[in-house]
């Protein structure tokens, strides 16, 4: 496609797309999980990146498979939402824990020349804090709402409206959220030097910092997912199969 063949969507549109198309915009900075409505030229400007070069490294991948790619565009939106609780959530509950503990052993070693991983385990310690009881809610509220949305459009049959009377509610909470852990990842992005271990990193730094860069490649896939995926399809499902 051309330059503007891309500026006339969104950022989100075009990196659902194909995984391929999301690894492209995630190596270029662009937002495309929690700022997914955002117009593709302005998402790149936003990321300091060039649309037209951006535009031309999503043209490169085009017809190549990318290793272990999904196309999630094509996938109903229950199997999304199996996708997410169950790789995702899963995912931030097994490793975060994991990269708690390895701040605290750096910290205590490599905090004395590198004042900023302070502030970086004090943000991860918050992230693990919110983003545990943002999966909870999710987890307890709005995912089952989405099965039965999901349940009552295979099988064309009403379903009963959402307690607080629309899932917009509890969707608009999440975004929220999700813009508030975009936000702090940013900043643990910039304090790592983009995850790049400074000169007298040991094996642990090292670890850290390339976990630190998966956790977040992770969260944006997680977001992206649900923004730009699986959230607007349950608010349309909504409105075809709940009593109103």
């Amino acid at each position: 496609m051309s330059l503007p063949e891309y500026a006339s969507q969104s950022v989100g549109n075009v990196a659902s797309k194909s995984t391929a198309f999301a690894k492209v915009l995630n190596d270029a900075g662009v937002d495309f999980c929690c700022h997914g409505s955002d117009g593709f030229s302005e998402a790149c400007r936003k990321a300091g990146a060039d649309p037209e070069k951006v535009a031309q490294e999503l043209d490169s991948v085009v017809g190549v498979p990318a290793q272990m790619s999904h196309d999630f565009n094509t996938w109903p939106t229950d199997l999304l939402s199996d996708y997410v609780l169950k790789v995702h959530h899963r995912g931030i509950r097994k490793v975060g824990p994991k990269i708690l503990d390895l701040l605290a052993k750096v910290v205590e070693v490599h905090g004395p020349n590198h004042p900023e991983l302070h502030e970086i385990q004090s943000l991860f310690q918050q992230t693990m804090v919110d983003l545990t009881n943002h999966l909870m809610k999710e987890e307890m509220m709005l995912y089952p709402f989405i099965y039965q949305l999901c349940d009552g459009d295979l099988n064309h049959h009403s379903v009963q409206a959402f307690h607080c009377g629309s899932v917009e509610s509890p969707i608009g909470v999440m975004e929220a959220e999700h813009e508030e852990e975009g936000q702090r990842q940013e900043r643990i992005r910039q304090l790592t030097n983009d995850y790049t271990p400074p000169a007298d990193a040991c094996g642990s730094l090292k670890l850290t910092y390339a976990l630190l860069k998966q956790f977040k490649d992770d969260l944006h896939e997680h977001i992206h997912l649900e923004n730009n995926l699986i959230f607007p399809r349950a608010l349309e499902i909504e409105s075809r199969v709940v009593e109103r």
